[in-house]
């Protein structure tokens, strides 16, 4: 089950990118990422209520790991991320983005001696190359400063996002990635509030989050890129080896080409075609490498 719910996880950010694209012309992008975190936040916290949920016994360390997990993978990477994505554009943020997938490979064997199989490193390669193929365009005005600058925010970003979910894999043994989730978030939620407010005011935080929680587009992609994609996400790193994973999570950048066609009008070339079709038998060759 890992696998198809890191597939899910997949589909699900997609979705939310798109929604995400429509609503940054009216919104700041920390302002987006402070909105969605609160609706993710009440997202986990109605789901725990609902389904009674019992609460982790977690210890000391835990709490603390999880805390890291949420400073280092929803704050300073996010932030990180959408920097890079500021100096470099969109599609050389998603090259930059293949970064990902090796990050898992390289973290997970370092911290806990686990690898995959060939054919799996051969499906991931397959998938990086339709990747950089479908999306890859030099923008015409980034400066030299910028895409250096640009690069090494978003590979910190993307490293960062690896190392935070991998080290509350443990955790996640023997706990609802729900609550994992909220933890995470909660944290993520209070920081990026503190950051807003220091940028502005109090009282511009709320007319922002009112104006937020208005407009169906954050709402729909805060529920599909926070909320759903966020437990899918977890439960893949808990339920399937962690290359397998990233390999799978990498899939959203192929769907946002195919539903930026469908849904914003975007051309699809004969390269993006080619590309589109690379990742998906990449996937299907690490999909029969169980």
């Amino acid at each position: 089950m890992g696998d198809l719910y890191a597939i899910i996880t997949a589909i699900c950010w997609s979705s939310a990118v798109i929604l995400f694209d429509i609503s940054s012309k009216k919104f700041a992008a920390i302002e987006i990422n402070a909105i969605k975190n609160f609706i993710g936040v009440l997202g986990f916290l109605s789901t725990i209520i609902l389904f009674s949920i019992p609460i982790p016994e977690l210890t000391i360390n835990d709490l603390l790991t999880l805390a890291l997990s949420g400073v280092l993978g929803i704050l300073i990477a996010d932030l990180l991320f959408l920097e890079s994505l500021r100096r470099l554009g969109s599609g050389l943020s998603a090259v930059v983005s293949t970064i990902y997938t090796p990050s898992i490979f390289i973290i997970a064997f370092i911290l806990f001696n686990e690898s995959v199989k060939i054919q799996s490193y051969l499906g991931g390669i397959l998938v990086i190359g339709g990747i950089i193929l479908s999306v890859y365009k030099m923008p015409k005005t980034i400066t030299t400063r910028d895409m250096y600058l640009g690069v090494a925010f978003g590979m910190l970003a993307h490293i960062l996002t690896a190392y935070s979910v991998l080290i509350v894999r443990p955790i996640m043994a023997n706990s609802s990635v729900v609550f994992i989730a909220l933890y995470r978030f909660g944290i993520g939620l209070l920081t990026t509030v503190a950051i807003c407010v220091i940028r502005s005011s109090f009282s511009s935080v709320l007319t922002i989050f009112k104006e937020g929680l208005s407009n169906r587009y954050v709402l729909l992609g805060s529920f599909l890129g926070t909320y759903l994609s966020v437990i899918f996400w977890l439960a893949g790193y808990k339920y399937t080896l962690a290359g397998r994973a990233a390999i799978y999570n990498q899939l959203s950048t192929i769907f946002i080409v195919l539903m930026a066609r469908l849904f914003l009008n975007e051309p699809f070339t004969i390269r993006k075609s080619i590309g589109v079709s690379l990742a998906i038998i990449g996937a299907i060759v690490v999909s029969i490498a169980s």
